[in-house]
């Protein structure tokens, strides 16, 4: 087996043995992310349209939405390992191949049954494509050039939950909803084709046991968590049967901590903790972005019922957001020179606070270009604070953990987006009670309130210290 690279040898780095992979290989692995996280929204405009064509109902079809998920949820902490085993360009290629697949039959599905099954089929590989890609870019880049790499990584999780609605809305209108899925083929059998021409396939020198006691708990106690909180933000069952699902998932996860502590290779690495870096940007960054991930949810909404827009308008602002990327990627670098991970995160905490609680100024009466210009500033702060602290989670990470690092860091950044979520939709329906409409007053109260939670994040970003993370931001503190 090729042993994992060494960051203290840039000898070892694809990159820099071949410069024009320094973009190729972002790309590759950019590319399946968006696919993989655009398929976690985009059905959610299409739905109406899939309940006519395959003679159920638009509520029973949200199964389709959850079966992706908790796929996800399940496979990805083991994902680290395979690519360990296997080599990571052969579980990435086998990922894109298996969500390819799932995605051909999605869009061939002529019933309720098929549509849930393939959707599961494509979170499989899903799962597998995300923590695996991220691997990839991680040793395939020095230390030094980190930040360029973890940036094409980030670009997706930012775009793909607010175009994924736009798109889905346009290709059912214009085209039919199977295109939803099938638009996903070529780039997928397109992204094999380059991964297994341009990627090493990196291994694990050494490799303990597959723990599949701890993978079953953790997969289950993960799915059972991502299952309660989706029926928080999109209800199929009653609440006490959620608070039961919930209960369940804790007992499951609580065990899985026992279990990780009398085992020499757990399924998941809950050790990687003890490394500041990490934690800090995993648990305060994700923290942070539980507040922020709600926006995309509660937005849409406000403008749509609360508003009166049509959804490809309001999809159209909701956009905008993602258009701060463009000038975020290139400042990022300079950024943290100046300043560091710690007082960059910590701005941006602020900032993000201060830009979510603004959409309480918006009415119905804001033009339209007014709109547009200040859910573009809110994505600047958005993806200040997504980069900063997803690049900050394995700048210190040593290469010997990186896969372990990667399969939790994406079981967090999930549990991110449905906390978000599930807590927008919870307190939506909270400050709803009486109300028989959505009126805008109550969305601007959820977004005041939303606005806290970037705020609890500081705490923990001041824990950083200004050497965490200096071999990537090269800063100095005066």
């Amino acid at each position: 087996m090729s042993a994992a690279p060494d960051a203290s040898d840039p000898e070892v780095f694809v990159t820099e043995r071949d410069p024009k992979l320094r973009l190729l290989i972002p790309l590759i692995v950019a590319v399946a992310f968006l696919i993989e996280q655009l398929d976690q929204t985009i059905i959610t405009t299409a739905i109406p349209a899939m309940a006519l064509s395959l003679g159920t109902t638009p509520i029973r079809l949200n199964l389709a939405i959850t079966a992706y998920i908790l796929t996800l949820a399940v496979f990805i902490p083991v994902s680290g390992w395979f690519a360990d085993r296997f080599g990571a360009r052969t579980i990435f290629a086998l990922a894109l191949f298996i969500f390819t697949l799932g995605s051909a039959l999605c869009g061939m599905a002529n019933s309720f049954e098929m549509l849930v099954a393939t959707r599961a089929l494509q979170g499989i590989g899903g799962a597998m494509m995300t923590p695996v890609g991220r691997l990839i870019l991680l040793r395939s880049f020095p230390r030094a050039r980190l930040v360029t790499a973890m940036t094409y990584m980030t670009l997706p999780a930012i775009i793909g939950p607010v175009a994924g609605p736009l798109l889905g809305g346009v290709l059912t209108t214009y085209a039919s909803w199977r295109w939803i899925f099938y638009v996903n083929v070529p780039i997928g059998l397109l992204g094999m084709v380059l991964a297994l021409r341009y990627v090493e396939n990196t291994k694990a020198p050494q490799l303990a046991r597959f723990d599949f006691k701890g993978f079953v708990m953790v997969g289950l106690g993960a799915a059972l968590l991502q299952f309660g909180l989706e029926n928080v933000g999109r209800p199929m069952l009653p609440v006490p049967a959620i608070v039961l699902v919930l209960a369940a998932s804790a007992l499951m996860l609580l065990g899985f901590v026992r279990h990780a502590r009398r085992v020499a290779a757990p399924a998941v690495d809950l050790t990687l903790f003890r490394e500041r870096a990490f934690a800090v940007g995993t648990l305060a960054g994700g923290l942070c972005r539980v507040g922020l991930n709600g926006t995309p949810f509660l937005l849409p909404l406000m403008l749509q019922v609360g508003f009166g827009m049509s959804p490809v308008l309001s999809g159209s602002l909701t956009f905008a957001s993602s258009l701060g990327v463009v000038l975020v990627r290139p400042s990022l670098s300079p950024l943290l020179k100046r300043f560091g991970f710690d007082r960059v995160l910590i701005a941006s905490a602020v900032f993000s606070a201060l830009f979510t609680a603004g959409f309480a100024l918006i009415e119905p009466g804001t033009p339209h270009w007014a709109i547009g210009t200040y859910v573009f500033a809110f994505g600047l702060m958005r993806s200040l604070q997504f980069m900063t602290s997803n690049t900050l989670s394995y700048a210190d990470l040593p290469s010997e953990k990186l896969s372990r690092g990667t399969s939790l860091g994406g079981v967090l950044q999930q549990l991110s987006v449905s906390f978000g979520v599930s807590i927008a939709a919870t307190l939506l329906a909270l400050v709803s009670v009486g109300s028989h409409e959505l009126t805008p007053a109550r969305f601007h109260e959820v977004f005041l309130l939303l606005a806290v939670i970037p705020l609890l994040s500081i705490p923990g970003f001041l824990l950083l210290k200004p050497e965490d993370g200096r071999q990537v931001s090269r800063h100095v503190r005066d």
